[in-house]
């Protein structure tokens, strides 16, 4: 048996493959388009960081530095979409800069503006690619030619250094832009709040234990005008400044105990919490599970923070509420703290009520506010602090 080999399909030759892929058309074009857009880039960072240098000693210059960062940010926005095109680099586009309005007026926004991390590296990148521009466009257009045979390797390597530059300069790093406004916000949270604290402790002593005792001392006085005179109104006043002197020192010891009460000091959170549990109107059952005491700055705002609360629950929770819980405890590096009640709920921190308060404040420290409150239900609060042991 013979088998013929004149069939017109044994005699078709293989089929001609590209030279270059796809891909490497792609890297080869984004090589090429490099150099004129290098150009406007380049003569639009330097004519822009010139003119505005020379101009910031005037009134127009630091507005037209900010408007000159904000178009660097479109020609990033460019750069970013021919990237994506081109070199299948996808890079998240950063937040954009809120407005005046947003910002709390026109100096906010001009500072906010002016300091632009994006902007900055956007001109910075528009700087530096100049003279890559150059080289890549050269050895591209020249290699078509001369090095086809190893082009497509050294294409490769020429847009993998372009895909890092795009990477590491027109990237948005939104998570360290967050963290810094959250640290700056904070900053400001945590000045306002001691602020605030301050003025607390000096309206109260003005106005009960200053006020007490100098009531105290003009009764004193008096008293003492009537003693050879009139004994028994001498001890009646002496008597009733007795009595304010123990108004006095109760007044005292609250303020006190609001500061940072000496229990929390000697015995920490189980005992501290304990007594503040007994000062509530329903009755509080407290749980701490700890297997040590956290740094002092911590103890002192979970403290508070479960003070305030339970005060909300007197305050707000009402006769509907049958009783309230109180626990703490540990999980992994957070402290962790729920207080729960079964009281008319409602409670929305968002109002600008204490618990807004609260949730600054935890926030100043990289802690967590959770209110959960149904109508007629009852709240639950959960807080979380970041743990730090006592040095």
């Amino acid at each position: 048996m013979t088998t013929s080999h004149d069939s017109p399909d044994n005699d078709r030759p293989p089929p001609v493959r590209a030279v270059f892929s796809a891909v490497t058309w792609k890297e080869i074009a984004h090589l090429v388009s490099n150099l004129p857009l290098a150009v406007v880039g380049f003569v639009y960072a330097v004519v822009m960081v010139a003119g505005t240098g020379g101009l910031s000693v005037t009134a127009i210059g630091l507005p037209l530095l900010a408007c000159g960062l904000w178009v660097s940010r479109q020609l990033g926005r460019l750069d970013r979409a021919r990237a994506r095109v081109l070199l299948g680099v996808r890079v998240d586009e950063p937040t954009p800069i809120p407005g005046p309005r947003r910002a709390g007026g026109f100096f906010p926004w001009l500072w906010t503006s002016i300091k632009d991390p994006v902007g900055w590296r956007t001109v910075l990148y528009q700087l530096v690619r100049f003279p890559w521009g150059v080289l890549t466009f050269t050895v591209a257009l020249t290699g078509l030619f001369v090095l086809w045979p190893v082009l497509p390797y050294l294409v490769r390597l020429l847009a993998n250094a372009d895909r890092a530059m795009v990477r590491g300069l027109l990237s948005p790093s939104d998570d360290l832009e967050r963290r810094i406004a959250e640290l700056e916000s904070d900053r400001g949270v945590v000045v306002d709040t001691a602020a605030a604290d301050l003025r607390r402790i000096e309206r109260d002593l003005h106005d009960g234990a200053q006020a007490r005792l100098v009531a105290l001392a003009m009764g004193l006085g008096l008293a003492k005008e009537k003693l050879l005179e009139d004994p028994e109104g001498a001890a009646a006043m002496v008597d009733e400044a007795h009595g304010e002197v123990k108004l006095a020192l109760q007044e005292l010891r609250d303020l006190a105990r609001g500061i940072h009460p000496a229990v929390l000091t000697d015995r920490g959170l189980d005992a501290a919490l304990s007594s503040v549990a007994a000062r509530c109107v329903v009755p509080v059952k407290v749980a701490v599970d700890l297997p040590a005491r956290p740094a002092a700055a911590i103890e002192g705002i979970a403290y508070f923070v479960v003070s305030e609360l339970l005060q909300n629950v007197s305050k707000h929770a009402g006769a509907a509420a049958r009783g309230a819980s109180v626990e703490v405890w540990r999980a992994g590096e957070r402290l962790l703290i729920r207080v729960s009640d079964d009281g008319r709920g409602g409670a929305d921190a968002s109002r600008g009520s204490g618990m807004a308060g609260l949730a600054e404040r935890l926030g100043a420290v990289d802690g967590v506010f959770v209110v959960d409150s149904p109508v007629g239900v009852g709240t639950v609060v959960t807080a979380e602090l970041p743990w730090r042991g006592r040095g």
